[in-house]
């Protein structure tokens, strides 16, 4: 068998595969998908593995970081929490399901330790699986066209989104769109994985002091 369709073609479906039986046989669990697409990634690129996934080091720049990205966090944050949830509850006749985060609220260690969970299977973990490896295996096979961005930017949003069913089907919906909007930054910046990771981790901490004080 070739070689390079081993690497190309062979190893990326393989690792999809997986990821479908750990979801299937209720196993799946981000960190360990992300753990897996990095393998993955290091077999069939080697020595650029962390460039595949879009860990650019020439990308990693303190105001970007420390103030871009922590900018767009409370924007998006608040065009989440202020626009779109309560537009998508009025559309869906349904309330965003929050009751798993019923146990941090008021309680200043749990919330800690979930700060530190959502920085390493959310921000780094889902930013990984969906905007590091799935975008950029779509993009690879299918290529960089306006269409082809677009598929890309849509299915992977409503992926993120359907896997956050435990909020509800507004739930699923608005993280869906904010899957998409973290997808656009990725595209628009470059496929640059720093900024979306800080993007992201920033949202959801801004999100975590809301749990904490009952805010949603």
């Amino acid at each position: 068998m070739n070689k390079t369709f081993l690497k190309a073609k062979l190893i990326p479906i393989i690792t999809i595969l997986l990821c479908c039986f750990l979801y299937l046989s209720g196993y799946f669990q981000m960190i360990i998908v992300a753990v897996l697409m990095i393998i993955a990634s290091a077999i069939e690129y080697r020595k650029d593995l962390f460039k595949s996934l879009g860990f650019q080091r020439k990308k990693i720049r303190v105001k970007s970081l420390l103030i871009t990205a922590p900018l767009f966090g409370i924007v998006s944050f608040v065009f989440y929490s202020y626009i779109l949830v309560p537009g998508v509850t009025y559309l869906t006749g349904q309330s965003m399901d929050y009751s798993v985060f019923e146990p941090y609220k008021g309680n200043l260690s749990a919330i800690l330790s979930l700060f530190v969970l959502i920085w390493v299977a959310a921000a780094f973990g889902e930013e990984i699986v969906f905007r590091g490896y799935l975008m950029r295996q779509f993009t690879k096979l299918f290529g960089s066209s306006t269409i082809s961005i677009v598929i890309n930017i849509l299915l992977f949003g409503f992926i993120f989104g359907w896997l956050h069913a435990y909020q509800g089907i507004s739930g699923q919906i608005t993280t869906g769109i904010v899957g998409m909007f973290l997808a656009i930054i990725f595209h628009v910046r470059k496929n640059d994985l720093w900024f979306n990771i800080a993007v992201h981790g920033f949202f959801d901490t801004i999100a975590l002091v809301y749990i904490y004080y009952g805010w949603i």
